[in-house]
């Protein structure tokens, strides 16, 4: 080798020495799939439709308080305690729906995970950004639908629209709770589809008629307590401004159960974790093809 060929070889004095690009955690991985998915959403029509179907129920809810002007409207608490709790629960449904529905199932059809794991990025990561960006979207709806709900509250109620503040943001984050847990199992039966469709109307059917037919059939048929239903524990949201009702009620051959607030919780919680897990076993496993 020449004297020159060594000479160019040595690093020039003062240069930069040479960088590494070292690969992102899994956990910050997913918080950038997931904000670069929330944009997404935000942009997309689906995001309109959701802010519009919960708009159009707020004005619906309105006019009927104008209209009929109900004995709820005596007390924050009973005002909340209707329109709140099966409200919120249709809200997130709706927008599970809308969200999650082929939040999984659409990497498969629509091939993008192609491109997503032709990078250095774990599967697990793609699940939980997507996940995050879908709850995100979600809790959006969840606090518009609120926001309305306060701005009648205070219209009708004035200084008494949140008379106790502490009761509105349990039963809130009983909600967001319940939201991870419907959330949760949306993934994972979206998880078990490649086409977007079918992924979208199983959870559409679940959701909606699904899991009651299954507590009705349950309840009325074998008398147990269908605590294992994801629907069960849904009343327990309303409990911060209700109270607590009786836990077992019979009309003569006929018994009706309500979640106590521990076991509302504990459904929630372990259809989150278990679900959760599941949809991302599946996903692990699947193939692009």
């Amino acid at each position: 080798m020449s004297g020159s060929a060594v000479a160019d070889a040595r690093p020039v004095a003062g240069a930069a020495p040479p960088t590494t690009r070292t690969t992102p955690p899994s956990w910050k991985q997913a918080i950038i799939l997931a904000r670069f998915q929330l944009r997404d959403y935000l942009r997309a029509f689906r995001f309109s439709l959701m802010m519009g179907i919960v708009g159009a129920i707020g004005v619906i809810i309105t006019i009927l308080l104008v209209h009929f002007r109900p004995a709820v409207l005596h007390s924050a608490s009973a005002f909340y305690g209707s329109f709140w709790t099966g409200g919120v629960v249709f809200v997130m449904v709706v927008a599970v729906i809308i969200y999650g529905g082929d939040a999984i199932a659409g990497e498969f059809q629509n091939r993008t995970g192609y491109f997503l794991l032709g990078l250095p990025v774990r599967r697990a990561a793609v699940y939980a950004g997507k996940f995050l960006a879908s709850f995100a979207a979600c809790v959006v709806a969840v606090l518009f639908y609120l926001a309305i709900l306060v701005a009648d509250a205070s219209y009708f109620l004035g200084g008494g629209a949140v008379s106790d503040p502490g009761q509105l943001v349990a039963s809130l984050g009983l909600a967001l709770l319940y939201l991870l847990a419907v959330l949760g199992t949306a993934f994972l039966f979206s998880s078990l589809f490649k086409q977007s469709l079918f992924g979208v109307l199983v959870v559409l059917f679940m959701f909606l008629i699904g899991w009651n037919i299954l507590t009705s059939v349950v309840t009325s048929l074998f008398q147990t307590e269908p605590w294992f239903v994801i629907s069960y524990a849904a009343p327990v949201i309303g409990y911060p401004l209700t109270g607590t009702p009786q836990h077992l009620v019979r009309f003569g051959a006929l018994v009706s159960y309500s979640p106590t607030l521990g076991e509302g919780i504990a459904i929630m919680l372990g259809y989150f974790v278990v679900t959760s897990l599941l949809g991302l076993l599946l996903f692990e496993r699947e193939e692009f093809t």
